[in-house]
């Protein structure tokens, strides 16, 4: 049988309450116990490296679990990361950069309610998750959570309470979990080794436009950032009119190298800035990068990772581009 290692990093999963609220408390042995039947499948282990809401996660908690897999990669067959939702998105597509290309499936999964809870699905999650970690066709980083099985740079958390809380953007599942069997519907292609990266660069910023929010923001994103996510309106679109001073920021930013990578607010079918005016005319005037169907996690965890790589435009520019677990589509 297969040896996995369930990563525990605290979450809902492993939440208790109390007079403050969910805090988590119950730590991985506890966790484990609570799917005693993985165990007629594969040899579990498990190990604790930190236990926290996901809403506290850092950068640093992010090289702490890459450097975690990296020690242990070459004793295990396959890794199961129990995680809070709220950033699972987040850690799930950081992890695809700093541990790419993984022919050993690394499994990210969590829960809407503790796993202690009678009426909870930490414990189908968990078994599932465990279940697709031991599958032939399994490799890099995914996230399983309701039977449906996500690339790690595409989900999203779409629901706050509800189970069925992730959902794959503008890309197929790659596989789904029923009755304890895989249905492996995209598989992904292994290479021989995984690399590694165990740095990062935190200084990436998301600025979200609303109408009467001028260049003044911006300019303040690009004082305490080297990289900013502008997340315009429709396909990619940024206001043009004297009023807002979008050209005059973004120009004097440029000559001090900085990174704009502009995206839109909306969640399906991506950005196309050639599409309008309002996109086209920044889109030729300046070096600037753009998301297309990049989710607003991969394009952040991307850049911190690229960041931390290469500061010269061109090499940032090459990487952003290189497509990495399905990040870059169509």
């Amino acid at each position: 049988m297969k040896k996995i290692l369930l990563i525990a990093t605290g979450g809902t999963i492993a939440s208790h309450s109390s007079s403050k609220g969910l805090s988590p408390q119950i730590a991985a042995e506890g966790l484990l116990k609570c799917v005693p039947e993985v165990l007629e499948f594969c040899q579990p282990s498990a190990i604790q490296i930190y236990n926290i809401d996901s809403t506290n996660v850092t950068p640093e908690h992010w090289i702490k679990l890459a450097e975690t897999i990296r020690d242990n990669y070459d004793a295990y067959d396959g890794f199961v990361v129990c995680h809070g939702t709220d950033t699972m998105s987040y850690t799930a597509a950081m992890i695809s950069y700093m541990v790419q290309h993984s022919p050993k499936p690394i499994v990210f999964t969590g829960s809407q309610q503790p796993i202690d809870k009678e009426d909870t699905d930490g414990r189908i999650n968990l078994r599932d998750s465990f279940l697709y970690a031991t599958s032939e066709a399994a490799s890099d980083v995914v996230i399983v959570f309701q039977g449906k099985v996500i690339a790690g740079t595409r989900a999203k958390k779409i629901r706050t309470k509800s189970f069925n809380a992730f959902t794959s953007v503008d890309f197929p599942n790659l596989a789904a979990i029923r009755d304890g069997r895989v249905i492996q519907y995209i598989t992904t292609p292994k290479q021989a080794a995984p690399e590694f990266y165990l740095e990062l660069n935190g200084k990436v910023g998301l600025l979200t436009l609303t109408p009467g929010a001028k260049g003044e923001i911006l300019d303040a994103y690009f004082a305490h950032y080297d990289a900013v996510v502008l997340s315009g309106y429709g396909t990619g679109g940024i206001p043009d009119s004297d009023y807002y001073g979008f050209y005059e920021t973004i120009q004097g930013w440029e000559k001090k190298g900085k990174t704009l990578v502009v995206t839109t607010q909306v969640q399906q079918e991506g950005s196309d800035m050639n599409v309008y005016q309002v996109g086209r005319g920044f889109k030729n005037r300046f070096d600037l990068l753009e998301s297309y169907t990049m989710t607003y996690e991969s394009i952040i965890t991307k850049l911190m990772w690229i960041l931390a790589q290469v500061r010269d435009d061109d090499s940032v520019r090459e990487l952003f581009y290189r497509c990495v677990n399905y990040d870059l589509i169509g």
